[in-house]
């Protein structure tokens, strides 16, 4: 089959290099003239990433081995792997490896509007315009999707955060990275300080609404001194959203397939694009397939609609909770990528959780 993708992110070109290998040809149109810019994210993987095996020296910038949860009055350290990616290097890694498997790419080239069974493509550099009438359609071009909303996919409110982002210089010595909570830190989220070196380090926070001024406060809190900023919108998941409409699939960002909890996609796109393929392949139903990633990503939205109501107060009994070493070794051994494991096995160590459990369930505020 003729599949022309949208959007040439690492979502994109993993499902691309995918259907390329299962004898599909395979077309990307990016709006950008280069792949990987400009940077939208800040590059933080879990070891859930192993699984796909690949070789990361070409784009990993640090590991890390220990995160420090900071909230008004609390701190916990916790001993848990993650790797950090140059985002540029990364979303070219898989463009790489798309075109290898055949898969054309065509840069500067952006999706301009839906025409019957045609869509309209132009090019950015010769002003032109093409038509092109592929047999399947996939948009992977990010939360504001163009062609997610001309094929009928925003019939649904969708929500989404604004993320700031900065690389700043500073002293950061130690394989670790950190996230502040806190009602004036970021009330429906956090701040977070990912070091890329010893002296440099990505700092930032999102939110649905004044996300300039809650960075603005905290970059001044800390005395970091910014190198560039970074911005970029992300989207909250919505168990509602449809993944499919007549020929055109939605996956990654476009889909919203993110975690509520830390606005994460790579590793939940990459899985959904594993899905993706598979049903194209074999002709089965996208959403039942995907059925485990999105009760995952459920799940994370109904942690978050808690979270987000959290008062300095209760940041400080979860951290205090979070202190015991039973805890800890829970936290350090399952990753956030799988919260369904890691709520059970936490509240086995620690009965006195399931106060924080039953108020997810009824979703009242903690006093």
């Amino acid at each position: 089959m003729k599949i022309a993708i949208i959007g040439a992110g690492p979502i994109g070109c993993y499902t691309a290099y995918l259907l390329s290998k299962s004898g599909h040809h395979v077309e990307i149109y990016e709006e950008h003239p280069q792949i990987g810019n400009p940077i939208q994210c800040t590059g933080l993987l879990t070891p859930d990433f192993d699984q796909f095996n690949f070789d990361m020296s070409s784009f990993l910038v640090n590991t890390f081995e220990e995160l420090t949860i900071n909230s008004k009055n609390n701190s916990v350290k916790i001993k848990q792997k993650e790797y950090l990616v140059c985002r540029t290097k990364f979303d070219q890694f898989f463009g790489n490896m798309a075109k290898d498997s055949g898969v054309k790419i065509f840069l500067s080239h952006s999706f301009i509007r839906k025409e019957g069974s045609e869509l309209i493509i132009k090019d950015l550099i010769s002003k032109t315009e093409k038509r092109v009438t592929p047999d399947i359609v996939i948009a992977s071009d990010g939360p504001l999707s163009k062609v997610a909303k001309s094929y009928g996919f925003f019939n649904i409110s969708r929500k989404n955060y604004f993320g700031i982002q900065a690389v700043v210089e500073g002293d950061f010595k130690g394989a670790k990275y950190e996230v502040f909570f806190g009602e004036k830190v970021c009330p429906d989220l956090f701040a977070w300080v990912v070091p890329e070196s010893d002296n440099q380090a990505r700092v930032g926070l999102a939110s649905k609404s004044n996300s300039k001024f809650l960075f603005d406060n905290f970059i001044k809190k800390h005395n970091f001194k910014i190198i560039h900023l970074q911005a970029g919108t992300i989207p909250i998941y919505s168990p509602k959203q449809i993944l499919k409409f007549n020929n055109c699939y939605l996956v990654g960002d476009s889909a919203g397939q993110v975690k509520a909890t830390t606005l994460g996609g790579l590793v939940p796109g990459l899985c959904s694009a594993k899905v993706l393929v598979d049903c194209i392949n074999k002709g089965e139903n996208y959403k039942k397939k995907s059925f485990f990633i999105r009760l995952k990503l459920y799940l994370h939205l109904q942690i978050h609609k808690i979270l987000e109501k959290f008062t300095d107060k209760d940041w400080d009994l979860l951290l205090s909770l979070f202190q015991a070493k039973r805890v800890k070794r829970v936290l350090g051994r399952f990753t956030r990528d799988n919260p369904i494991p890691l709520a059970l096995n936490l509240v086995i160590v620690e009965p006195r959780l399931l106060y924080f459990v039953i108020f997810l369930f009824k979703r009242k505020k903690i006093t």
